[in-house]
């Protein structure tokens, strides 16, 4: 038996796994640390991770990525209407209004679920790393996304299930990375908590948070997040920068073309990790569309200059994070900056401004959710001796207890559990009823879910 715990990224997946030395990072069949989250299906078989993102461009139509996006979704969103232009592949409204994917494999139309396909990528890295350690593999704590809703935690959870493994909690991803910083930070003093701000910024997202560090525990304090602004977004901004350029230059549209878009859409994401590093960066593809070469060059400053828009929505869940933990700038010892899209120098520039420091870099970017995740996992298991460390996370939406008669609750404003109150957690609720009555639980704040059903489950008592 061992004990795993698994970083399922919009783009790369990471798997970690706890050993009496410590955390390793797993490697997969190409000695990789990181495996695309990408399921391919070919014309006579199924491709995952890097073989699946090796036939991506030859085979855009029948890939699927970014599945992330679509756990727990509904077809109807009015905010996942621009995320499914985005993708090559085809999308349309199930039965329940759910999601469906439709695909060629085999020479048949099939049809497949995000859940299915999300237990597909699962069952993959649940094979890598049963290769790896050579034994079974069961239980596992998974990282998700703080801003998740009780339906995409339950959708990960069937996920889960399909693949043979036994979650034993889902992770917050920033709860994750401050777990794994603070269980090894040890010039902690006892005169008091430190509070460190950990942000996220990953392929599809922005997440932050607050924690408290003391010797022996962790607490979250805050959280915030962008649910729809990652290092993606950067990249189509390259994206539309070249297409509009190359229809100009070559009289080519690349947008009529999906196998154009798929190669453009690759080279812009290799550019930007160039600007990262380089004031300015040239792009060449051989034959992208119409047999012609394109050739184009960026300065950094130009690319942070089409990127402004961006760049100032990084300030708001920065700025909410510090206002919902009650503390001053003052009060805030360190700033960790993480994930894959940190590593665009605006960024770091931007985050310095708000909390008036220098962001620190001492936490593997990419590696830092899987490490925290498998830690849990070890000290849920009874397999590991962990030393004693509290871990308490809060609560990133309130809610709220209704039944037919009105709100249950013990606050004024309706809320049961409000937003920051430590999680897991538990209150006991008297009723008195004579006859069945049916109770409703919610999502008390409806805007800090933009086209999401606020419900979260009902009960016939």
């Amino acid at each position: 038996m061992s004990v795993v715990g698994f970083d399922i990224g919009n783009e790369n997946c990471v798997i970690a796994v706890a050993k009496q030395r410590g955390i390793d990072v797993l490697l997969n069949d190409e000695s990789k640390r990181e495996t695309p989250a990408v399921v391919s299906f070919g014309d006579k078989q199924r491709f995952m991770g890097s073989a699946g993102a090796a036939s991506a461009t030859m085979n855009p139509r029948s890939t699927i990525l970014q599945v992330k996006r679509l756990i727990g979704r509904r077809f109807n969103e009015p905010d996942l209407e621009k995320e499914l232009k985005l993708f090559p592949f085809e999308t349309f409204e199930s039965s329940d209004g759910g999601i469906l994917i439709r695909l060629q494999f085999m020479g048949e139309v099939h049809e497949f679920t995000p859940v299915q396909i999300l237990g597909m990528l699962l069952s993959h890295l649940k094979q890598i790393a049963e290769k790896n350690l050579e034994m079974p593999v069961s239980d596992c704590v998974i990282g998700i996304p703080s801003y998740f809703t009780d339906l995409q935690r339950r959708a990960y959870l069937d996920a889960a299930v399909i693949a043979g493994l036994r979650p034993l909690r889902l992770l917050h991803d920033c709860t994750a990375t401050a777990l794994g910083y603070g269980i090894y930070k040890n010039d902690l003093s006892n005169s008091g908590p430190v509070y460190t701000v950990f942000v996220d910024i990953g392929h599809c997202d922005t997440q932050v948070c607050v924690a408290s560090l003391e010797a022996g525990q962790m607490k979250i304090i805050s959280h915030a997040f962008d649910r729809s602004l990652g290092g993606r977004d950067f990249d189509e901004v390259l994206f539309n920068h070249f297409a509009s350029q190359f229809k100009e230059q070559y009289n080519i549209d690349v947008h009529t073309n999906i196998k154009a878009s798929v190669r453009l859409r690759a080279s812009c994401e290799k550019l930007k990790k160039v600007l990262s590093v380089n004031a300015e960066a040239p792009l060449n593809i051989e034959c992208l569309m119409d047999e012609k070469v394109v050739r184009g060059l960026i300065k950094r400053e130009e690319f942070e200059k089409l990127s402004s828009d961006l760049l100032e929505r990084i300030v708001v869940p920065c700025r909410k994070v510090l206002a919902d933990s009650g503390l001053t700038l003052d009060r805030i010892n360190s700033v960790e900056l993480v994930g894959s899209g940190s590593r665009i120098p605006a960024i770091a520039r931007v985050v310095a401004s708000i909390f008036n420091r220098e962001p620190s870099r001492t936490i593997n970017a990419s590696e830092c959710v899987a490490r925290g995740c498998a830690l849990q996992c070890a000290m849920l298991s009874p397999i590991f001796r962990v030393r004693e460390y509290e871990v308490q996370d809060s609560l990133p939406l309130s809610i709220g207890l209704s039944s037919d008669k009105g709100p249950v609750c013990t606050l004024s404003n309706g809320v049961l559990f409000p937003k920051g109150n430590p999680f897991p957690s538990v209150k006991i609720l008297t009723l008195h009823r004579t006859d069945m009555f049916n109770m409703e639980a919610f999502y008390v704040n409806s805007n800090e879910l933009p086209g999401l059903s606020p419900q979260l489950n009902t009960f016939t008592v």
